[in-house]
């Protein structure tokens, strides 16, 4: 006789899956890896994950969604304990280091996974543009206060850009004989910032 599963096995079988499914698609991208494989990890039958997920798409999209869901706290924590705009920016520019370098395979496949963001899932589609509008309305905040004089939208994708092309320089191993990854990502954040001041703040940066 089967044993009935209580609602904490459930959310811990999920759990366990999600774990093993983000490391798996993470290392071998959506292709490599099976339903059978992820099964095969777990030390459960082929059929048992099919009880959790409608199918490998599913199971690619809760993790991704989860994922974006964490990287979006950890920026909202970063940005509420800065006490002005510019600051934020610097706070929010550090928590986007931590959580890629703290969770690769978790960044790994939020931005470097071939699969669309679509409305099949749309939690993953909640929770990325979720991200996608935190670090764009970080940068309409310093307009707003005088920071910066640029398209705010242009300013906070471009940062985004920057940043993330250093993150994965760095998991590449690129920057081994290059300079510091922190020391890149504060000498891309000042120039930036220093390009994009307000005529006002740019002539008393050269006092």
């Amino acid at each position: 006789m089967p044993r009935y599963l209580t609602e904490q096995d459930i959310a811990d079988f999920r759990t366990e899956l999600c774990k093993v499914a983000t490391e798996r698609f993470a290392r071998f991208g959506y292709e490599g890896v099976t339903m059978r494989q992820l099964a095969e990890a777990l030390g459960c039958s082929p059929k048992t994950p099919y009880r959790y997920f409608k199918d490998k798409a599913d199971i690619l999209a809760t993790v991704r969604a989860q994922a974006f869901g964490r990287f979006a706290d950890a920026l909202e924590k970063a940005a509420a304990s800065a006490p002005d705009p510019a600051s934020r920016g610097r706070s929010v520019g550090e928590a986007y280091l931590n959580f890629a370098l703290k969770n690769p395979h978790a960044y790994r496949i939020m931005f470097d996974i071939d699969a669309p963001i679509d409305d099949n899932h749309p939690e993953l589609g909640a929770q990325a543009d979720r991200a996608a509008r935190f670090i764009t309305r970080g940068a309409e905040q310093m307009v707003e206060a005088g920071v910066i004089d640029v398209d705010p939208k242009l300013f906070g994708w471009t940062m985004w850009a920057a940043i993330h092309g250093i993150v994965m320089l760095h998991q590449s191993g690129m920057l081994a004989h290059g300079p510091d990854y922190r020391s890149l990502a504060a000498f891309q954040g000042s120039t930036m910032m220093k390009g994009a001041a307000t005529p006002g703040r740019k002539k008393e940066r050269k006092q």
